[in-house]
């Protein structure tokens, strides 16, 4: 019989043995180097289509409920209003938005999963285990990401990450146009992840949405550039925010702590649950 005190040791020996044989079976190698930080190119804002200024320029194939909901979003925009950009409240951005990259983003790859770490938004996980969407899975902004690696050259490397994400809730939007995805949340979200062959600091990313706002599957390609000598930053949205929202009004939050109207002739917010002064 084993003396008790020897116990501890062999289950420590055993979970080493099982760690090694896990690491063992992930070739770093077979995967496309993805370190470092990547980062928006220079001079590139946040629109959905890096080619296209934001808004109606974007050209986006919205059905005609959805593109008159975006000129109506810019028109309030224009007058001071945040039309149906909600990101002011802090609001998550989602997806297919959070792959805008307002702040810098990191990818992580790991044998069954490949996490998107962005500055300020829970990490987003791309499942690359073979498993199938989820039956029961609560809806999510971010929703529910599923990958497969392919080796385009056959050289027993692997070249792209093609991912579908779908299980969404809302609202979301492309950009802070304010240009919605379908209320109804029945998005399709196709992507392939690749290094550009003729620059490996360069990062590819195909996206196509699928969404009952657009009369035909909507197709861009982002990029982004890789920053070797990382450097990380804290952003908490919420930190020194002076957007507040009141019912269906924004308001904003003035130096000396009172509600300020952001557009012309705003009405001030609904009081009926406080009691007025005499």
């Amino acid at each position: 019989m084993l003396h008790r005190s020897s116990l501890p040791a062999l289950a420590l020996t055993a979970a080493l043995s099982l760690t090694i044989g896990t690491a063992s079976a992930f070739d770093a190698t077979k995967y496309p180097d993805w370190s470092g930080q990547w980062l928006r190119p220079a001079g590139v804002g946040t629109q959905w289509d890096q080619t296209k200024k934001a808004g109606l320029t974007q050209q986006a194939p919205l059905i005609p409920e959805y593109q008159a909901r975006l000129e109506a979003s810019i028109a309030d925009q224009a007058s001071g209003g945040q039309g149906d950009d909600a990101r002011v409240s802090c609001i998550t951005a989602g997806m297919p938005r959070i792959m805008t990259a307002t702040r810098p983003f990191e990818l992580v790859v790991l044998p069954a999963i490949t996490y998107v770490y962005g500055e300020g938004n829970i990490p987003r996980r791309i499942y690359t285990d073979g498993r199938s969407f989820p039956k029961n899975e609560e809806p999510s902004y971010m929703g529910y990401s599923i990958g497969k690696w392919v080796d385009e050259n056959a050289d027993g490397k692997y070249d792209v990450l093609e991912v579908e994400t779908r299980n969404f809730k809302g609202p979301r939007t492309y950009e802070n146009s304010g240009m919605r995805l379908h209320d109804d949340n029945e998005s399709v979200v196709k992507e392939r992840f690749f290094l550009d062959k003729a620059n490996p600091d360069l990062l590819k990313i195909e996206i196509t949405t699928i969404d009952h706002a657009l009369t035909r599957p909507w197709t861009i390609t982002k990029t982004f550039r890789r920053n070797r000598n990382v450097m990380w930053g804290e952003y908490d949205c919420a930190e020194s925010n002076n957007h507040v929202q009141v019912g269906k009004e924004y308001y904003f939050l003035s130096a000396d702590g009172y509600l300020m109207p952001t557009r012309k002739d705003q009405p001030p917010p609904d009081p009926r649950y406080f009691k007025t002064a005499k």
